[in-house]
């Protein structure tokens, strides 16, 4: 075990590395870029003994992975933004075919206009391909998790895609001291993969993806939600065994609760803005005044349980967004906090679209408007005029 300092990006492309996977697929895309070069590097230097597909657009990418994860090969891609827009309809196919496949998206604002800039609204488009979706906070907690997907996505009681989501260059490109584990503790940790379902094997033809007739579409379907709401418990159970073996948690593995205890008002987010938001909370404990927040590590499936366990004392909920439900006039995260929880005050904050900063000022005025507010509301943060 030992610390280096590396970029959000290198930490996934380490992680991919502890986790000793045989394929990996790319075509680049900024942010993400780095982060299958640095994949490239450790396997041109032997330092990770994989089979690197320089794929000829994203869609080939995922493509490529639904193939070699099919044939019980641990498969890996990543990418950002219009990338992610373009692998959407195979994303359904990794998903339906019950494939335990990692994704690494960085996330970055979609066009038009071009935007190069990190917010949510990639991802969060995504949100009902049938992947699970985990949201981190820090360059640490990056590969903690990749490494972590891998171990939820092939547990036999899952087999699922999973897409862990970084913030772009606010994580991808910021340099932060990051615990690597030994590699052999991880390869002991995660066992080889096999997978026990079909394989492709032509010893041993059998048919992948035949046509749904509508006699038995609906079961599958039902089979593959069962599947990503039977995750929970693997989440929370991959989450534990971790800090037993390396010694770091992330909450129960679906939210991290942080200053509830006598706190009226909680904010509830996803990302590293919930770094700003702890900051913001450790300031106004030494002035006497109690916030929590609550943040969504998981996002899909969503922790409904947990988080009304968590919010049932407070008063005033704000829940921040940095994605946006056209039409709707709220972001993704704010709609299911208000579909889980009925009786209590929540408004809803729409931040940093577009890489916009969500400064400490932004925060506190987060926290003043839903102390005043009457009612449930949507207020957009940080805008300037026009």
């Amino acid at each position: 075990m030992k610390t280096i300092i590396t970029r959000g990006t290198y930490a996934a492309a380490e992680a991919v590395r502890l986790a000793d996977v045989d394929v990996v697929a790319a075509y680049p895309i900024t942010p993400q870029t780095e982060c299958v070069e640095k994949i490239a590097e450790f396997i041109a230097n032997g330092e990770l003994n994989a089979e690197y597909i320089k794929a000829e657009s994203e869609h080939s990418a995922i493509s490529a992975i639904i193939g070699s994860s099919a044939t019980g090969a641990r498969s890996f891609t990543a990418t950002s933004s219009q990338g992610l827009a373009l692998m959407h309809e195979i994303l359904y196919i990794a998903s339906g075919l019950r494939l335990p496949i990692v994704l690494v998206n960085v996330n970055r604002a979609l066009s038009a206009p071009i935007n190069i800039w990190c917010d949510h609204q990639d991802s969060i488009s995504e949100r009902d391909t049938g992947f699970i979706q985990l949201y981190v906070e820090d360059n640490q907690e990056i590969l903690d998790t990749i490494i972590q997907a891998f171990k939820i996505a092939e547990d036999k009681d899952v087999l699922l895609p999973v897409m862990v989501n970084l913030d772009g260059f606010i994580l991808s490109h910021t340099y932060e001291p990051v615990v690597l584990p030994d590699e052999e503790d991880v390869k002991e940790y995660l066992g080889v993969y096999e997978p026990p379902h079909y394989s492709l094997n032509p010893d041993k033809p059998v048919t992948v993806g035949p046509v749904g007739v509508p006699k038995y579409y609906m079961e599958i379907r039902k089979q593959l939600n069962d599947a990503i709401n039977n995750s929970v418990k693997i989440i929370k159970k991959v989450n534990k065994e971790y800090k037993k073996l390396f010694g770091r948690e992330y909450g129960d593995g679906l939210i991290e609760c942080y200053n509830l205890d006598n706190a009226d008002t909680v904010l509830v987010a996803m990302g590293s803005v919930c770094g700003t938001v702890k900051h913001v909370i450790n300031n106004l404990k030494k002035e006497g005044k109690d916030v929590g927040l609550v943040k969504v590590r998981c996002y899909r499936p969503f922790p409904k349980k947990e988080i009304k366990k968590a919010l049932k004392d407070a008063e005033n909920i704000a829940v921040l967004d940095k994605n946006v439900c056209f039409g709707f006039d709220m972001g993704s995260l704010g709609l299911d906090i208000n579909a889980t929880i009925k009786d209590k005050k929540i408004c809803n904050y729409i931040v940093g679209l577009g890489g916009r900063d969500i400064k400490i000022e932004h925060i506190k005025e987060i926290i003043n408007h839903v102390e005043k507010s009457k009612e449930n509301t949507t207020k957009w943060i940080g805008l300037n005029k026009y």
